[in-house]
């Protein structure tokens, strides 16, 4: 072989090993980004998003790692602004603002349905009251450890409670306030008879507003003589959400008393509704108590459309689940929630549940404070009340569930966080992102509608997504907001006050302290601060009042005949 044949074998077999060299790495650079992209997809379908309707398998591992909502707004920011919380400080502050709340109430107003602290008097609903604010609290009372404050409303209770008044009053607001009250304080006072009998009596009376023709019941009912009022409001028809949120309540007293009326009569509602037409399982919010049919083509899950929605679900998890009617009716709502009414603001994406004033029309992106609940329930669904380490898997449904409320609950903080005052107002509207310009916010309030009632349904959602998730940051929204009302609804003389515009400083008062700011608002709060172990959601179900009552299960159940023990 000559000299240059050699050279030229050679360097022939230095690009032939130079090429195997290439071709290994070229093959390891696709290997490791197909292992990569397999990791990317296997990611996001597990904690993103799924992209098949394959059943997932929950991993816990990957839960903890990835729990955080990817994208950080003003309100997500300032779950990470302090480290180490003193949780029980912040329980025992919120117990003192409601013991200053109560003792107002009690110099003030002792015996009164309503309480106005800046005027130092009290209001009824009635010609001399059935004590709205007492029974509407002693729960709260209980749940606190103010015993020296419940022995006082359990003797009012005892010597001063009475229900023969000739004089009409909500049905609805009667039943989640009163006599969830009353049935609450029984089961949480160790099966006191007092609270029962009260409760008995009570619903008695109330049994009369469902002797209408198609058994929905009449907005209003004369407590004396047990006879049902129609609604000159609304031209005597009820609303949706009013007729159909009797019963958790009624059931309970019927559970405990073993007269099948009470459940007869409630559960007929259900029956009457279910074979109605609606709107991917969304219903109008009024309802004829004459034939029993709905009455215009208004969809919300704000006012008299609201807890509709949450009593499906509760109905199902109130029974031990024994009742699947009520999951079928709930999930077929759902549907019809993330189909016609669920949309996002622009510029931030923030998801927000709209309107339909009409069947067809295009969505409202007007949302109501009161639809802030629906965070909370929707994770409850998901869940069941478990915590989300103790479930073995989550389907894609409950994933999906599980995101859009922690979305929406979202959506609810920033309502707060966004205003002059770090309050929520009663309605606000949305820049849909079909409507958006460069210069759009995404939430806008009109005047008429900044007032704060010093609502609960947002610290609802968050006492409930911390108890499932056991992510902090719904606590510290939960103190940003309490802080909030504590600088600007707080009257040093006594009590807790309305406000008339939350986005301007001050933002003006309006002396009243609704009821539901004692049984809701700062019972929520209270629980958000506390142990899991207190009033537990795979044990209890909270009615529309946030009056926890114990789940059940009925020994027999019959369609329309109620239950009976054995």
């Amino acid at each position: 072989m000559s000299r240059d044949d050699y050279d030229n074998a050679k360097a022939s077999k230095v690009r032939i090993s130079c090429m195997k060299r290439y071709m290994r790495l070229t093959w390891f650079r696709v290997l490791a980004l197909l292992c990569i992209l397999l990791l990317f997809v296997t990611y996001n379908r597990r904690n993103v998003g799924l992209t098949s309707y394959e059943e997932p398998i929950f991993d816990k591992e990957s839960f903890d790692k990835t729990e955080q909502t990817p994208i950080e707004t003003p309100a997500q920011s300032s779950a990470h602004s302090i480290v180490h919380v003193n949780w029980q400080e912040r329980q025992n502050t919120v117990r003192k603002a409601f013991k200053h709340s109560w003792d107002g109430y009690v110099r003030d107003a002792w015996g009164c349905d309503e309480y106005h602290p800046i005027s130092h008097r009290g209001s009824n609903l009635t010609e001399i009251g059935i004590g709205f604010t007492i029974v509407d609290s002693i729960d709260t009372l209980l749940i606190m450890g103010l015993n020296d404050e419940y022995q006082r409303a359990r003797e009012w209770v005892a010597n001063s409670l009475d229900f023969d008044q000739n004089y009409k009053v909500n049905v609805f607001e009667t039943t989640i306030r009163v006599l969830g009250g009353l049935l609450s304080a029984y089961h949480l006072s160790g099966n006191d008879t007092l609270f029962l009998s009260k409760a008995i009596d009570l619903g008695d009376r109330l049994l009369g507003a469902f002797a209408s023709s198609s058994g929905i019941p009449f907005a209003y009912v004369n407590l004396a003589l047990g006879k049902g009022i129609v609604s000159h409001f609304s031209g005597g028809l009820s609303s949706t959400s009013e007729a159909a949120t009797l019963q958790l309540e009624l059931k309970y007293l019927s559970y405990l008393t073993d007269n099948k009326e009470y459940w007869k009569k409630a559960e007929e509602v259900m029956f009457a509704i279910d074979s109605l037409d609606k709107a991917d399982g969304l219903v109008p919010i009024f309802i004829n108590p004459d034939d029993g049919k709905f009455v215009g083509k208004t969809i919300t899950l704000g006012a008299r459309g609201d807890s509709y929605y949450e009593y499906l679900l509760k109905q199902y998890l109130q029974t031990s689940r024994t009742e699947p009617i009520y999951r079928r009716m709930y999930d077929h709502s759902m549907n019809g929630v993330k189909m016609r009414l669920v949309d996002y603001s622009s510029p931030s994406k923030l998801l927000y549940i709209g309107e339909l004033i009409g069947l067809y029309d295009s969505l409202n992106s007007k949302m109501d404070h009161l639809v802030c609940f629906m965070g909370g329930n929707l994770g409850l669904g998901a869940t069941l009340g478990k915590s989300i380490r103790e479930m073995e898997h989550l389907s894609f449904k409950e994933l999906e569930d599980l995101r859009l409320g922690k979305e929406l609950t979202r959506t609810c903080a920033e309502m707060y966080f966004q205003t002059a005052t770090g309050l929520a107002p009663e309605v606000a509207h949305f820049t849909s992102l079909s409507d958006s310009s460069n210069n759009a916010k995404d939430i806008y309030i009109k005047r008429l509608e900044s007032h704060n009632l010093l609502r609960p349904e947002t610290v609802e959602s968050l006492f409930i997504l911390w108890r499932l998730t056991g992510d902090v940051q719904y606590r510290e929204w939960g103190w940003k907001i309490f802080e909030a009302f504590e600088k600007y609804a707080k009257f040093e003389d006594g009590g807790y006050t309305s406000l008339d515009d939350v986005t301007s400083i001050p933002p003006g008062r309006r002396d009243k302290m609704e009821t539901f700011w004692l049984a809701e608002t700062l019972k929520y709060l209270y629980l958000l601060f506390g142990s899991n172990d207190q009033i537990p959601l795979d044990k209890y179900v909270f009615n529309t009042e946030a009056h926890p009552l114990p789940i059940f299960t009925p020994s027999r159940k019959i369609r329309g005949q109620g239950w009976s023990r054995q």
